[in-house]
């Protein structure tokens, strides 16, 4: 390849097309376009996919392949198949320590650190709790390097990434103000979920999460720990049963019906942006997060 044609894809760029982006999760896929509009972004997972463990198709390994920078998670979340991605895809650029190579979770500080994972302990990431993307102060972390990452990979960009990313950031900022006020009546609010993928959500509004429907994490509830989460709560209910799109709802389901008609809400919600509908955006996922868990909560 000659020094001409290795610069064309970053000329492509520079007039706003040619830019591919390999995106681990819809979250990271929505922060790109948010910030690079013009680029050709795919996500390799979606809202209804549980982000451990997804196929390494055909098709995402070749959007890996032509992928100048790769947007993930990290933090052990995708170890089950982004490696095998990535050996197949054969991109340098997109290696673990290069540019292209962008892990969202080493941007943040994680909740949950282990010092060690025992083999029987279920799905523990000693890395800490991966589902960050549920914390906008985090997200706006991330978003502020994933803006300087583009620059680095699209210098003749790079004023417009940053352009952008103000834009982004100051409006951010406001809708988490915003979000913050709606959501008070929720401090304090009890649920009952499934996995801690949303605890950086309660974290961030103050919502205690009394006990999950896995006996270990990454194990799908059994008929004896059910029993034994109901034993739990039964005598002050939650305020939701909460399980994410891509989880069985049969457990919760059977859960709010023990625990009687009226007393507890069940709720499935997106863990992450969505394909279409009022979670399709950043700011849309989180308004829609909130006005569902509001509705389980009597007015103050």
């Amino acid at each position: 390849m000659t020094a001409c044609a290795a610069l064309l894809p970053f000329a492509a760029s520079a007039q706003g097309q040619g830019l591919h982006v390999f995106a681990c999760e819809p979250e990271w896929a929505a922060l790109v376009k948010a910030l690079a509009p013009q680029a050709q972004v795919t996500s390799a997972t979606h809202a209804r996919q549980d982000p451990h463990h997804i196929e390494a198709r055909p098709a995402l390994i070749a959007a890996l392949r032509r992928a100048q920078l790769a947007v993930c998670t990290g933090a052990s979340l995708e170890v089950g198949w982004l490696p095998m991605l990535q050996q197949r895809a054969g991109n340098g650029a997109v290696r673990d320590g290069a540019p292209g190579m962008f892990y969202a979770a080493d941007q943040v500080e994680l909740i949950d650190k282990r010092a060690s994972v025992g083999f029987n302990e279920g799905d523990v990431h000693p890395e800490g709790n991966p589902h960050f993307q549920l914390d906008p102060a985090r997200m706006a972390g991330v978003a502020q390097a994933l803006a300087l990452r583009l620059a680095q990979i699209d210098p003749p960009q790079a004023a417009a990434y940053a352009s952008r990313h103000a834009a982004w950031q100051a409006d951010w900022q406001q809708k988490t103000a915003q979000w913050q006020q709606r959501a008070a009546p929720l401090k304090g609010q009890r649920v009952v979920c499934q996995h801690a993928t949303f605890a950086y959500l309660w974290q961030w509004l103050g919502i205690q999460q009394v006990a999950d429907m896995e006996p270990k994490p990454g194990v799908p509830p059994t008929p004896s720990h059910l029993q034994a989460v109901l034993t739990r709560v039964q005598a002050a209910p939650p305020v939701a049963v909460v399980h994410t799109l891509y989880q069985d709802q049969q457990p919760a389901q059977w859960l709010v019906r023990q625990l009687g008609e009226g007393k507890t809400t069940l709720l499935a919600l997106p863990s992450t942006v969505t394909d279409d509908g009022a979670s399709a955006t950043l700011d849309g996922w989180m308004d829609s997060l909130i006005a569902a868990l509001l509705k389980t909560t009597n007015p103050r």
